[in-house]
């Protein structure tokens, strides 16, 4: 199939958003049956947007740009399918958080104002390490702020390669334990923090949690984690049923993975690796979303089975029609949006009074 010449971010938003919002018979009709997988039925809307992925899309695997050119890429997508205008919040405000290598960019959502000490989510965005920002995720933590009522507190961590294997798990950490101990400041209630993220930002929030339990800190309220990364050896099977022509790729995992984890760091660490944890007792309760087309799918699924195991409540929550970063797509796509008001609704009700 023939590439097309990418457009204006607005022309493209207002097209993608257009065919993904139709009737899910006429976009049958448009863009043929969506495929059937491990018997999961992709959803219409989901099949729609790949289909016009495809037609748009230069890349191969990602291993073929370089760093800089795939995060130009990304903050570009994020503005493609990002609602226009913006979600309306009380507050946005620019934060500055000491770390261990210097300073740790951070943004402060306040969706509602109010004199009371509110819940707060620490919140650590995806991108396998290597990409992804703020602005990347400046749409997601909004949609939900806006819908769960929670203060969000995103970080901006440092990325890989520059940085690799543990800085991110350090900041995360790091951001963690200053959040807690500067709640006043951020307006929040120390007693109901929790940590956060997608893909390889839920990773950290999960690391999070191990490192606090781990050295007698604080212990967050909850963990949220969407479509987690929690082992390092590629060998969960979904990892090769979707690991082609679902937006993430096995070939795109395996990349992040070379960068973030090169061979002078340990791969099989717990902060990394989290199935190789001995020990998952005494954690936060999770909720625990994963996508049925996603390659990432079993083995945040596993995670969810050994936190049981080992006596920790889980929600654990597949869509079987979605696909890995539906996350940033509730502007776009109606099955999205779904799925993460639902996430919403647990960040809601795991940090309740």
């Amino acid at each position: 199939m023939a590439t097309l010449p990418r457009f204006p971010v607005a022309v493209e938003h207002r097209v993608v958003k257009l065919l993904c919002g139709l009737p899910p018979r006429l976009q049958r009709l448009l863009f043929g049956e969506p495929p059937v997988l491990d018997g999961q039925h992709l959803a219409p809307d989901i099949h729609t947007l790949l289909w016009l992925d495809r037609l748009t899309s230069d890349d191969g695997p990602a291993g073929k740009k370089a760093v800089a050119e795939t995060r130009v890429e990304r903050r570009k997508e994020a503005r493609i399918v990002a609602h226009r205008p913006p979600i309306p919040m009380a507050r946005v405000e620019a934060v500055a958080i000491p770390g261990p290598a210097g300073t740790i960019d951070a943004r402060l959502y306040v969706p509602e104002a109010t004199g009371e000490p509110a819940p707060l989510l620490v919140y650590f965005h995806g991108g396998g390490w290597v990409i992804g920002d703020l602005d990347t995720h400046d749409d997601p933590c909004r949609f939900l702020a806006s819908r769960s009522g929670v203060r969000i507190l995103a970080v901006d961590y440092r990325l890989a390669p520059e940085h690799p294997f543990p800085a991110a798990a350090e900041d995360a950490f790091a951001a963690f334990k200053w959040a807690t101990a500067n709640a006043e400041t951020l307006g929040a209630d120390p007693e109901r923090i929790g940590v956060g993220g997608d893909s390889a930002g839920a990773n950290l929030a999960a690391a999070t949690c191990l490192s606090a339990r781990d050295t007698d800190s604080a212990s967050p309220a909850m963990q949220l984690l969407i479509y987690p990364v929690t082992e390092t050896a590629g060998t969960a099977p979904s990892r090769r049923t979707f690991g082609e022509g679902f937006l993430l790729t096995r070939g795109d995992m395996e990349w992040f993975e070379e960068r973030y984890l090169p061979p002078t760091v340990d791969r099989d660490d717990p902060r990394v690796a989290l199935l190789n944890a001995t020990d998952l007792s005494g954690l936060p309760p999770a909720y625990i979303a994963t996508a049925g087309f996603d390659p990432l799918r079993d083995e945040g699924e596993a995670f969810a089975t050994r936190l049981r195991e080992a006596g920790v409540q889980v929600a654990l929550r597949r869509h079987p029609g979605l696909i890995h970063t539906f996350l940033n797509l509730t502007a776009i796509c109606p099955t999205a949006r779904a799925a993460v008001l639902e996430a919403a609704g647990a960040l809601r009700l795991g940090l309740a009074a």
